[in-house]
């Protein structure tokens, strides 16, 4: 056990801190994964947790990789790191690796097998968002995964809603249910 607390030690905090700090960086994805409704987290938000009291290099991801396990051991959670493309621009080559750190975040996905998942988990009073997100989804991966807003309104006039709607009897008000699905990517 000496050996774990010395691998700790040279990042200067004890065994008990690193636990801390990763039972922080894991209440964090469960509440904010909560609380968003399944919105991405940014890496960014993760490392400040981190870094607000520690300074020492690479500790934000040996803590967030060390989360990942935890929650995919004790919670049944994979942590899933997202990458969010970055348009190019003329003048820009290539990335630096700052703003492609900026750009990653990271979600929460059940380990639970579909049946389980699927008797415990699935609230049937939203599958019907789930049908929208579905069909949206596809009419943009379809579309080569971007879609100008008014070539996707006319789709979705063409399944009989409106962008305008604000009183649908099953999703309520339209453009809320797409700003949802546009904040959960």
């Amino acid at each position: 056990m000496a050996n774990a607390t010395d691998d700790w030690s040279q990042y200067g905090i004890s065994l008990e801190e690193k636990d801390k700090l990763v039972g922080e960086v894991i209440r964090y994805m469960l509440f904010k994964t909560h609380q968003n409704s399944g919105c991405p987290i940014k890496r960014a938000e993760l490392t400040q947790l981190v870094t607000k009291n520690y300074h020492q290099r690479h500790l934000s991801a040996l803590m967030i990789n060390e989360a990942k396990e935890k929650l995919s051991s004790i919670f049944g959670y994979e942590m899933r790191e997202l990458q969010r493309s970055q348009p190019s621009s003329k003048n820009q080559t290539q990335l630096s690796q700052q703003s492609v750190a900026d750009s990653k975040s990271y979600v929460l996905i059940s380990q639970l097998p579909p049946s389980v998942y699927k008797k415990y988990v699935i609230d049937v009073n939203s599958a019907h968002l789930t049908g929208f997100t579905f069909v949206i989804v596809s009419i943009v991966h379809l579309a080569g995964g971007k879609i100008p807003e008014e070539s996707l309104f006319s789709h979705m006039r063409r399944m009989g809603l409106s962008e305008n709607e604000e009183s649908h009897p099953i999703l309520g008000n339209i453009k809320l249910a797409l700003e949802l699905l546009v904040q959960q990517r």
